[in-house]
C-alpha cells in the first residue's frame, strides 16, 4: 500500500506580501491546504507501522481541511473515508469532501468536542476504522518540524525574524516552534486567535488549544472574524492570491506584529488554504 500523492506535497513557495512579510503558499498542495502535509505524513507513518491495511476505513473529526486532505488520500489508497464535522462549516468544504467520495456525518454546529467524541465512539464500535487523531497525535507536530519549518528556514535564511500563525490542532505552530528552539534561532513566534468565542475563522480556535503550548508562545494576536474575512478578500484584490479566512487572520496579525516590533528581518506567516471553499461567506 503506497500513497502516490506524497511526492507532490510540500516544498511550497514563499510569496512576498510586503517589504517585511512573506506568506508560505500552502494552496499549491494537491488538495489546496496545509493539511495535506500532516494527513499524508501521518498516514505514511501508520502504513509503515502496519496500522492501515486494505480492509481499513479512514475517519476523522475536522473543521474541513483535514477532512478534504483525508478524503483525497482515501481516494488515492482506495479506502473509504468518513468525516465528522460541525454542521455549520462551509458548504464548499463539504462539497469537496464528497467529490473525493467521503461520507460526512454532522455534529452540532460549532461543537468540535462533540465531533471528536462522536468519532471516538465510532472507533470503539468498528475495529476496521483508523483515525489520524490530529488533535492529539504528536506525529502532527513532527511533520511540521521536519517539513514546514525546514522549508521556511531554507527559504528565509538568517533574515527570518518571526513566525505568525493561528492554530487548529496546533501541529504547525508547535512544529515550527520546536524547530526554532532546536536550532537556537532568534525567531519570535506569535499565535493568532479569534476574538469571538463563537467565531467563523474556520480552521483555527477550534474550542481549545489541543497541541499548542501557550507558555512557549512569545505573543498572542487576537483577530475578529469580519476583519479576517475582509483581509482575505483584500489579499485577492491586491495580489491575485485567493486564500481563505484563516490566511486573512494570519496576514492581519503579521502586519500588526510588524507595526509593533519593526523587525530588521522578515516575518513569515501561513497562507493555509484556497479561498474557493469560502465563497458563500465572502459573498454574503
Amino acid at each position: 500500500m503506497k500513497l502516490s500523492l506524497s511526492r507532490i506535497v510540500g516544498n511550497t513557495p514563499l510569496v512576498k506580501l510586503s517589504d517585511k512579510l512573506y506568506g508560505k503558499l500552502e494552496t499549491t498542495n494537491p488538495s489546496g491546504s496545509v493539511k495535506d502535509r500532516m494527513v499524508l505524513y501521518v498516514l505514511e507513518h501508520a502504513i509503515r507501522a502496519g496500522e492501515i491495511t486494505n480492509n481499513s476505513k479512514l475517519i476523522e473529526a475536522t473543521s474541513g481541511n483535514t477532512g478534504i486532505a483525508l478524503a483525497m488520500a482515501g481516494a488515492d489508497l482506495g479506502l473509504p473515508v468518513t468525516i465528522v464535522m460541525p454542521s455549520n462549516m462551509s458548504e464548499e468544504r463539504k462539497q469537496m469532501m464528497r467529490s473525493y467520495g467521503a461520507e460526512i456525518i454532522d455534529a452540532p454546529p460549532g461543537d468540535f468536542e462533540a465531533a471528536i467524541n462522536m468519532k471516538k465512539q465510532m472507533l470503539l464500535e468498528d475495529s476496521d476504522l483508523w483515525s489520524p487523531n490530529q488533535f492529539e497525535n504528536p506525529t502532527n507536530i513532527e511533520c511540521h518540524f521536519l517539513t514546514t519549518a525546514h522549508e521556511i528556514h531554507k527559504q528565509a535564511g538568517p533574515s527570518w525574524a518571526a513566525f505568525v500563525h493561528g492554530a487548529g490542532t496546533g501541529g504547525t505552530i508547535m512544529g515550527v516552534k520546536q524547530y526554532i528552539d532546536s536550532f537556537g534561532l532568534d525567531v519570535k513566534v506569535c499565535l493568532v486567535t479569534p476574538a469571538e468565542e463563537k467565531h467563523n475563522i474556520q480552521g483555527i480556535g477550534d474550542g481549545r488549544d489541543f497541541l499548542v503550548d501557550r507558555e512557549k508562545m512569545d505573543s498572542v494576536s487576537v483577530i475578529a472574524t469580519q476583519d479576517a474575512v475582509d483581509r482575505a478578500k483584500q489579499i485577492a484584490c491586491e495580489t491575485g492570491l485567493l486564500v481563505g479566512i484563516s490566511s486573512g487572520a494570519n496576514v492581519l496579525a503579521a502586519e500588526k506584529w510588524i507595526a509593533e516590533n519593526d523587525p530588521e528581518g522578515v516575518v513569515i506567516t501561513m497562507l493555509c488554504d484556497r479561498g474557493e471553499r469560502y465563497m458563500s461567506i465572502f459573498n454574503s
